[in-house]
């Protein structure tokens, strides 16, 4: 049979790894064509140069096969710090981002991070920091945006005194757009 070439195989075979730790049934394969080539013969080695894995790490997917058959292949619970908010505390969070934090005691016309760990702290004694409450917006589904200026709405003759630079034409001063 003739060899079959690939083209780019070191991007193909970073795609099909990613494509592999994309969801728990990619990994589960994964980890069954290992044990499959352990079956075959192949040493944990071997099996980790083909498939891109540590040489433990394929003994330990045959370690738990024996032990846990099929089950021992699938991905398990994973550990992480439990929620500070149970499911009924974020629906009142979804309900209190739909109105204004006025509404809430809180200065502002607009939600930003800081005024929803502030609602959270007030509401639940639940001590959120600020970027963890700006992931929050995301996982319910909202968007953060920032107010947009209000230069039409500024006052003019207060506009110069903000102003970092001055242009100053009376004086003989040079302007940034020259003059002529």
């Amino acid at each position: 049979m003739k060899r079959i070439h690939i083209s780019e195989p070191e991007k193909v075979i970073l795609a099909l790894r990613d494509e592999i730790r994309r969801s728990d049934e990619s990994r589960y394969y994964h980890r069954l064509h290992g044990v499959l080539l352990v079956a075959r013969g192949l040493s944990c080695t071997q099996i980790a140069m083909l498939l891109g894995d540590a040489p433990r790490t394929v003994a330990y997917w045959v370690h738990r096969f024996e032990k846990e058959g099929l089950a021992g292949l699938a991905d398990g619970e994973k550990p992480g710090r439990p929620r500070r908010l149970g499911d009924e505390q974020l629906e009142q969070v979804r309900g209190a981002l739909r109105m204004k934090p006025t509404d809430f005691g809180l200065n502002g016309n607009s939600w930003d991070g800081g005024k929803l760990s502030r609602f959270v702290a007030n509401q639940w004694g639940v001590p959120l920091g600020v970027r963890q409450s700006q992931r929050l917006f995301r996982q319910l589904g909202f968007r953060l945006r920032k107010p947009g200026p209000e230069i039409d709405q500024a006052n003019p003759g207060s506009q110069g005194e903000s102003k970092k630079t001055e242009r100053k034409r009376e004086n003989g001063g040079n302007s940034s757009m020259g003059d002529q």
